[in-house]
């Protein structure tokens, strides 16, 4: 069953991981995807993996003029969106008492005013009863060290997703988040969560199921709420966890 069939999506940060797999279920299911990265020799490379219905366009969330140019050349050609996939983000971890100006600006300026400008300048050419789907973290609302302002970042995020999805009812556009915990992407891979005795003991101690998310797992659910069986659903925080963050922790 095709439930995006002939569907226009953009997805952003989709070289690898959460948004690559998304990319390949929306094709799938019958969507074109126009997918964005930072880096030129990945976003070819995942373009080529997801074949002919894909469409590659390097973009920084950081830079609006890169977000403005992006949305050109998405409405130059196909005129108009059905789906709003935001996912570019990016993780790093310091200790409150050790912030520095350079990495709070890196995740401001990508996890939070990207998003959010992702999502106003695609605004205008949106049909109505678009999907808009942010991707955000359980780091929203449960906290561990070093990602005070990780957290934030993906904290403001839900609060705008909420306030667009009232804004936005008149145009029946449903704004709805995502909110994964960790995920078997290249990004747990780096910093100080990346090695594989961190990854053991949180999956023992914290992970009901013993283990971290698959990317597709996290895709199923954004293309369920970019499809019309989810025509109802907006405003709404998705959390995709394994029951993570309603489980006592287990010493």
């Amino acid at each position: 069953m095709s439930t995006l069939k002939d569907k226009i999506a953009v997805i952003s940060g989709a070289s690898a991981g959460i948004g690559f797999a998304t990319a390949k279920e929306f094709i799938a299911q019958g969507a074109k995807v126009v997918i964005t990265g930072r880096n030129q020799q990945a976003l070819d490379h995942a373009v080529a993996t997801l074949g002919p219905n894909a469409l590659g366009i390097r973009a920084d969330a950081a830079s609006l003029s890169d977000t403005e140019n992006l949305v050109e050349a998405v409405q130059s050609r196909y005129g108009t969106v059905d789906i709003l996939v935001v996912n570019a983000g990016v993780s790093f971890q310091q200790p409150v008492g050790q912030l520095t100006e350079a990495i709070f600006d890196t995740l401001t300026d990508i996890n939070f005013k990207g998003a959010v400008f992702t999502t106003e300048k695609f605004i205008p050419i949106l049909n109505d009863g678009a999907s808009v789907v942010h991707i955000t973290s359980v780091s929203a609302y449960t906290f561990a060290t070093g990602t005070s302002i990780y957290s934030a970042s993906k904290a403001a995020l839900t609060a705008y997703s909420k306030s667009a999805a009232v804004e936005l009812a008149g145009r029946k556009i449903r704004v709805n988040t995502v909110a994964p915990s960790m995920t078997e992407t290249d990004m747990i891979y780096r910093g100080e969560l990346g090695t594989e005795e961190v990854h053991n003991f949180l999956k023992e101690k914290f992970m009901p199921f013993k283990r971290f998310a698959r990317p597709e797992e996290i895709a199923g659910l954004i293309t369920y709420l970019a499809s019309d069986a989810a025509s109802f659903i907006s405003g709404s925080e998705f959390t995709i966890d394994s029951g993570a963050s309603v489980n006592a922790v287990r010493l």
